[in-house]
Parts: structure tokens; C-alpha cells; sequence
């Protein structure tokens, strides 16, 4: 979690009746409790380090496991939706890692408002890795796929 949203959270409980807030994502963990005088104290949690860091209205940065260097194109979301790997449920995936796909090809699908929008590979090469799930909701410029 980066240093603003940490912030913003610290200000939001100290401005509110709230007197404790818990987030867990994938880097970590974060718990703002409330003190007196309207002070909020944070303590927050990596997967790796486990260990509480508490600090009073500055977030103290977190070691965050890096994440894994991609090597190649990235097709990122055009849109908020859902994401789907194949045309109905139990159909074939469009595409899987190791798939050769040509410019324009059809490697998946994502869901907005009732439409299904079909994605396209905008590169030719070989799949190499499948950065979303199956069902996931996916935001707008979210890496999909890198292919190589």
C-alpha cells in the first residue's frame, strides 16, 4: 500500500467517529486504531515481515515484496469489468501460457454492463504469463497478459 492511501486512511479515521479500521490486501496488512485527543495510531503488517510498526499520524514505510519483473509487451485492461477467459463457462480458454497469438486475436473477454468485449492481442508472439483470474474484476490499465 503506498504512503498516500496510507495517509488518506490516517486522516479519514482521525476526521470520523470511526475508532478503528482494518484493510488486509495482498501486500499487507494495515490497522488504524483511534487514541485520545483524536490522534490515530497505525500499525501495519507484511505477508513477509509480520511485525507491527506502529507510528501516530505518519504512515512509516512497509517493506513490500517486490513484485516479479515482466519481460515483454503487457496487455493491460481497456476497461472496469469482469475478466473471462474463455466465451461461456467450461469453453476452452481463448489463449494459455505457452499459446502463440497473432495481432488481433481474440485473447479473452471482459464484462461490462451486461457486454461482453471481446480483447484483442495487440502484438503477435507467445503467451507467457496470465496475470488474471478467471471471474476476477479487473480496473481500467490492469496488466491481463504479457506476451512475448
Amino acid at each position: 500500500m503506498d504512503l498516500r492511501k496510507l495517509k488518506t486512511l490516517i486522516d479519514l479515521v482521525s476526521d470520523s467517529n470511526v475508532t478503528e479500521l482494518e484493510i488486509t490486501e495482498a501486500e499487507g496488512k494495515v490497522r488504524i486504531v483511534k487514541g485520545g485527543a483524536g490522534t490515530a495510531q497505525t500499525q501495519t503488517q507484511t505477508a513477509v515481515a509480520q511485525a507491527p510498526v506502529p507510528t501516530q499520524l505518519v504512515a512509516a514505510p512497509v517493506a513490500v515484496p517486490s513484485a516479479p519483473v515482466e519481460v515483454g509487451h503487457t496487455v493491460k485492461s481497456p476497461m472496469v469489468g469482469t475478466f473471462y477467459r474463455s466465451a461461456s463457462p467450461g469453453a476452452k480458454a481463448f489463449v494459455d501460457v505457452g499459446s502463440s497469438v497473432k495481432a488481433g486475436e481474440t485473447i479473452c473477454i471482459i464484462e461490462a454492463m451486461k457486454i461482453l468485449n471481446e480483447i484483442e492481442a495487440d502484438q503477435s508472439g507467445v503467451v507467457t504469463q496470465i496475470l488474471s483470474q478467471n471471474g476476477q474484476a479487473v480496473e481500467y490499465g490492469q496488466p491481463l497478459f504479457v506476451i512475448e
